[in-house]
């Protein structure tokens, strides 16, 4: 159970605090409700490049690193296709350094050319040293577009074309904080050492003043249907063949979201779960495999990845994962093996919750999708799941129209 009291300013900014006194520190985590999903497609990987930008200065304060790491702080940030998230750990006596840090980072940028070209380098070299020159790297610059033909979640958070961050101007980072980055479009969470009054009296202080903009939302296409089997097969220096399949699956906000997740866990959530033990250890077709749900605001996917032995033929290795993903359609899973992936569940909640920046960003998340009361009922939900929940859903889901395959093959070889 999450203790937590939530004030919402004057200007929009939700203050959620979770309140606790058995340790020193505090953790700040601050929301932008804005991903990928919400860029141009002709501008995109700029959320990332905004993750990176926002430490390259703000209005008042030209280090955001320095006067952090002066008063015993550390901190962290990430983007996804969904939200950006900032986060910090600091000493409890310190934690007026934090807010000060943070509300002008919002208040406004520096926003100068120096630090616009320093950060578009970096954003840069990442696309190449993470996408392009490593093994595997660009997977998802393939698999994305393969899978999603409209909505935005057919590229990638680093962006669609290098191009994109190369041609941003300062105007288009000035429209695109302007646009995204303010009070009523963000969520601050603290959990730690500071009284819910305390934290109210400094929000207050610190982002009261700060005005709330009008956010005009983009209008997100929503993906269409899948109605047949989608295929490619690309040839790269890699070490060893690898097989990608997708299927699409429900929202976050669906009721089947937490089924989504239990059937994924018992598809390949450990050894001895359905795929590993058979394709890995008895069959040994795969070196690796796993499968996974990215439970994405909009529709996201089940995706199922592993790369194959040596001696072992990419089709006959394809054709063991949709024999198994047929047993569970056709015969469903065992009470056991739906109780023991709850129990997992269970335990993995409870170590979640004794971590301080987890609560923080626990309660910013479930306060994004619209009800923060969400974190302390999410094993309700995966209680009231059965097995005949599982088999309905890999029914629905893990059928061949709504598949798209691609073989990632070592040069030389083929399917």
């Amino acid at each position: 159970m999450v203790k937590f009291e939530k004030t919402v300013l004057p200007n929009g900014l939700p203050v959620i605090v979770n309140y606790d006194p058995s340790t020193p520190l505090v953790a700040m985590n601050i929301l932008y409700k804005v991903g990928a999903r919400n860029e141009d497609e002709n501008k995109t990987g700029f959320a990332h490049l905004f993750e990176h930008l926002m430490f390259g200065g703000s209005v008042n304060i030209p280090s955001y690193d320095e006067p952090l790491q002066r008063a015993g702080g550390e901190n962290n940030a990430f983007t996804n296709s969904d939200f950006t998230n900032y986060y910090l750990t600091i000493p409890a006596q310190n934690i007026e350094t934090a807010f000060w840090l943070e509300s002008d980072r919002m208040l406004s940028l520096a926003f100068s050319e120096n630090s616009l070209e320093v950060q578009r380098n970096v954003v840069m070299e990442e696309f190449k040293q993470r996408y392009l020159n490593q093994p595997y790297g660009d997977v998802w610059l393939n698999l994305r577009p393969l899978a999603y033909k409209v909505h935005p979640y057919k590229w990638a958070t680093i962006g669609k074309d290098l191009s994109h961050i190369e041609q941003a101007t300062m105007a288009d980072v000035k429209a695109f904080f302007r646009q995204w980055y303010c009070p009523n479009n963000a969520i601050l969470t603290l959990s730690g050492n500071i009284t819910v009054k305390k934290a109210v009296e400094l929000a207050n202080r610190w982002f009261g003043e700060i005005p709330k903009q009008h956010i005009s939302e983009k209008i997100i296409n929503a993906e269409p249907a899948q109605h047949e089997k989608r295929f490619l097969q690309l040839e790269k220096n890699i070490p060893a063949d690898a097989i990608y399949k997708t299927f699409h699956a429900c929202n976050r906000f669906d009721k089947d979201f937490y089924a989504t997740e239990l059937m994924v866990d018992i598809l390949c959530g450990s050894n001895s779960s359905i795929l590993y033990h058979s394709l890995v250890k008895e069959q040994k077709l795969f070196n690796t495999i796993n499968v996974y749900f990215t439970g994405d605001i909009d529709n996201g996917l089940i995706v199922i990845e592993g790369k194959v032995n040596e001696s072992v033929d990419i089709q006959t290795a394809d054709r063991a994962i949709n024999n198994l993903l047929n047993k569970v359609i056709n015969q469903g899973v065992s009470e056991m093996e739906l109780n023991i992936v709850k129990q997992k569940t269970e335990s993995a909640l409870q170590f979640s919750e004794m971590n301080i920046g987890n609560r923080a960003l626990n309660l910013a998340y479930f306060e994004m999708i619209g009800n923060v009361e969400i974190i302390n009922h999410q094993m309700e939900n995966y209680n009231r799941v059965t097995v005949d929940d599982i088999q309905r859903i890999a029914a629905e889901v893990m059928r061949e129209q709504n598949e798209s395959v691609m073989y990632y093959c070592k040069k030389g070889g083929a399917a």
